[in-house]
């Protein structure tokens, strides 16, 4: 895997080192749903995941809240770093035409 940080830059988030989990999946679908619904501030977001039932995708237990939400997304996010990492990168010296 190449280090060079041009290389990394043109990568972007193209891909997912891993497919998220069913409750990472889930989770994501549910915040769509609500930012779609016109809300984004964090507060009532962790409020409707509570009401929905949505589990913590870390497996911890609790309610829902802005300072839970946003430890999980971290904590995905920092999951989906270090796979993507992990992930060859393609050879961009080919010519595949």
């Amino acid at each position: 895997m190449s280090s060079d940080p041009a290389y990394m830059a043109r990568l972007g988030g193209q891909s997912l080192g891993r497919p998220l989990t069913p409750s990472e999946r889930r989770l994501a679908d549910e915040m769509e749903s609500i930012f779609r619904s016109g809300e984004h501030d964090f507060v009532r977001v962790a409020e409707r995941l509570q009401q929905s039932g949505v589990p913590f995708p870390s497996g911890a237990t609790g309610s829902w809240d802005a300072v839970t939400l946003e430890a999980e997304l971290r904590q995905i996010n920092h999951s989906l770093d270090q796979a993507y990492r992990c992930v060859p990168g393609p050879d961009v010296h080919s010519r595949d035409t």
